[in-house]
């Protein structure tokens, strides 16, 4: 079942002179004095609440001035791509030279600075291993280049475990001890608040022969905030905003504009939602289906020609990448068909020998927004008759992930090989033979965390739109006013509606004509990816739906658009 829910508005808030509707979307997310919507530099978090930061850029001192080696060890996520390109272009920017990176293949390696990974990062003979986006879950990893004589900085973001590896240093947020007060920081966020560190104590040194502007790379921390589906809190969304507003000022890294370009977006118009649904994919695809190293090198080069050809590769590696997970939805789908809601796992476990490694995280994420449920999808790790099997974990509301799968870890120890991630989204690995096992043991520690109202998924929205206000100059208003987000959302309104005229385009997608109830006025409306066995639907005549007020660009023309979010009619749910 799914529900619209209105969201609460607090009684008082002090936002300015800003149009009433902007006001009360505001206000229900939690803003309620202007100081919270101006979003300047100078409102950002200080560094030198992050523990550890200090002794970090002790580390990172002999790399910039005496030219020893760092090696970077990233991941191979849009946040890893990034974390890496920010932390090497900053260094270079104060001088440092000899640099270089390494991020493990996730069908060699896996996640993470492993004993694997350092036998191989060691013949690279670094004086420094620095992780960017991963090492607070890299207990052996960090101890088997210490037993190298290499010392290991780690910075990440993700949620330590019981033992913390025992590294020259540790900058990460969520470490404890910690008084940083945005928790919610993406790794490359992480990196960024270290080089702030690392460009103050050189300046109080002398040792910088031209000043550094910081702000240069906000691009690469704003498209690792959003792409990372972190919380936008306001310090997140301060360099969301600052690293849109460099690009729409043309002031943007080479890659990051042919990604832009190659996906048909125009810079002078990026919104933060460009980040997620078109560069992320992009530079998601290298490290899903071969190597991040070409993502990041996309975003390292200086070199337009350059960065063009490595974002139209990009471009088509995100094309088989859709393909592949179009497969593998269709099977999970087809799996599930046997299900109903009374008998549907709490905790959903989905496996098929030959699906892609690198796409089951996308996978767990479609299951899960059809389903409402958390999902956990696996894949092979080999060829073996019982291989060890890799999975990615999405929750819902009410179930954090890591914590879950750190309780099947105690109840039923051998199951689980390894795992780390967050509230929301996790990775683990199976040991052989055990997945009916977890899958069992999953699914109870989900039914006791879980209500049936919290299964029930519910759709927030900002209330209903007078008749007055589907226009263009309200769609525009609200298109700018983000940046939206994770724990920000874009605004959602919803209302009645006669359904006026309804055709098929794209194979998926639902083209609409609607008409607000008690209004003459006629919209247009899409509603993206519905059952087309269902639609077409001449005998529905009235409909309840929850949309965005979109700007739609067409051929030179900008008109307001609906974008439907949920579609409801006398019959139930689209």
């Amino acid at each position: 079942m799914t529900r619209i829910i209105t969201r609460p508005v607090p009684e008082q808030w002090q936002l300015g002179d800003i149009p009433e509707r902007l006001q009360r979307i505001y206000a229900a997310r939690g803003v309620v004095h202007a100081s919270e919507l101006e979003l300047q530099l100078k409102q950002l978090l200080p560094w030198q609440s992050l523990k550890g930061i200090n002794a970090a850029v002790d580390l990172l001192l002999p790399v910039v001035l005496q030219q020893k080696k760092l090696l970077v060890v990233g991941d191979f996520d849009v946040d890893g791509a990034t974390s890496t390109a920010l932390a090497i272009r900053a260094l270079r920017l104060f001088g440092a030279v000899n640099l270089d990176y390494l991020v493990p293949n996730r069908f060699d390696f896996g996640y993470g600075l492993s004993p694997e990974l350092v036998e191989v990062a060691r013949q690279k003979s670094p004086d420094l291993i620095m992780t960017v986006d991963n090492g607070i879950a890299s207990v052996s990893g960090v101890a088997a280049a210490a037993s190298y004589g290499i010392p290991v900085l780690v910075t990440d973001h993700h949620l330590p475990g019981e033992q913390l590896p025992d590294a020259a240093a540790i900058v990460n947020p969520n470490q404890p001890g910690c008084e940083f007060a945005s928790k919610s920081a993406c790794g490359c966020a992480v990196v960024f608040y270290l080089m702030l560190a690392l460009r103050a104590r050189l300046n109080d040194m002398n040792c910088l022969s031209q000043p550094v502007n910081m702000a240069q790379l906000l691009d690469l921390v704003a498209l690792a905030t959003v792409a990372d589906v972190v919380p936008l809190d306001l310090n997140n969304r301060i360099l969301v905003e600052q690293g849109l507003r460099r690009i729409r000022a043309g002031q943007v890294q080479a890659g990051m504009d042919a990604l832009l370009r190659v996906a048909g977006k125009v810079p002078q118009t990026i919104v933060s939602s460009d980040f997620g649904f078109a560069l992320g994919p992009r530079l998601n695809a290298a490290g899903r289906l071969d190597d991040m190293s070409l993502g990041i090198e996309c975003l390292l080069t200086d070199n337009p020609s350059l960065a063009l050809s490595m974002a139209q590769e990009l471009d088509e590696m995100n094309r088989s990448r859709r393909e592949i997970e179009q497969g593998m939805q269709h099977e999970a789908m087809q799996y599930l068909k046997d299900f109903n809601v009374d008998n549907l796992p709490v905790g959903v476990c989905l496996y098929q020998p030959d699906w892609h490694q690198g796409v089951i995280g996308i996978l767990a994420s479609r299951i899960k927004d059809k389903v409402h449920r958390p999902v956990i999808a696996f894949a092979a790790d080999n060829d073996d008759a019982e291989p060890e099997l890799k999975g990615s974990a999405r929750s819902i509301a009410g179930l954090h992930m890591r914590d879950a799968l750190d309780e099947v870890d105690k109840q039923y120890p051998g199951l689980i090989k390894k795992f780390g991630g967050h509230a929301m989204a996790a990775g683990l690995t199976l040991n052989p033979g055990c997945y009916q096992a977890f899958s069992t043991a999953f699914n109870q520690v989900c039914q006791r965390h879980l209500s049936s109202s919290q299964l029930e998924q519910n759709i927030d929205s900002d209330g209903e739109l007078l008749a007055s206000e589907y226009t263009l100059e309200l769609a525009q208003q609200l298109r700018w006013a983000g940046p939206w987000g994770q724990n920000f959302p874009e605004p959602v309104f919803h209302g009645r509606f006669r359904l006026v005229q309804q055709r098929i385009v794209g194979e998926r997608h639902l083209k609409m004509v609607l008409q607000p109830h008690g209004s003459d006025q006629l919209l247009d409306a899409i509603q993206f990816n519905i059952d087309p066995q269902r639609w077409p639907n001449l005998n529905i005549d009235q409909v309840t739906a929850a949309f965005q007020l979109d700007v739609n660009e067409f051929r030179g023309q900008i008109t307001v658009q609906l974008l439907i979010r949920y579609l409801e009619t006398d019959k139930g749910n689209v």
